[in-house]
């Protein structure tokens, strides 16, 4: 009989400190999952940010090229319809000085471009001119 009690207190002892180790588990557990969580919305909240950044740009006609978001919608305007102007120059390649009505344009847009620029503060004309620079780039190998 004293093996069977014996017994009894050697177990139930050893599932009293089984289940304490659980409980320590299961909150180790519990802090992983929520460092994981945090983490997570962290994350998303970076990607979204970053999101909302590439949709305040317009659509460039030139690959590679795109127009930021301005204060003043014309020159984004402006910028766009000068990105189709170099769309058709490079897709004229050569020809390009051959047709006039292509050659008229280019003039037009540059003069109409000087205009804008006067207009704006020194960080919208900087980000004017990096953007044109970036177009005209993409002009000069179909010289």
């Amino acid at each position: 009989m004293k093996k069977v009690i014996l017994s009894l207190f050697v177990v139930g002892s050893l599932m009293a400190t089984s289940c304490k180790k659980a409980k320590e588990a299961k909150e180790e557990v519990t802090e992983a999952t929520e460092k994981v969580v945090e983490k997570t919305e962290e994350a998303a909240k970076t990607v979204v940010e970053k999101t909302e950044e590439a949709v305040k740009t317009i659509q460039s006609a030139i690959e590679g090229v795109s127009i930021p978001e301005f204060a003043d919608a014309k020159v984004g305007e402006h910028l766009k319809a000068y990105s189709e102007y170099a769309k058709e120059y490079i897709d004229a390649g050569k020809d390009a000085y051959k047709n006039a009505g292509l050659v008229k344009k280019g003039a037009d847009l540059v003069a109409k471009g000087k205009e804008i620029v006067g207009g704006l503060d020194e960080e919208a004309a900087k980000k004017f001119n990096s953007v044109l620079t970036a177009i005209q780039a993409k002009m000069a190998p179909a010289k």
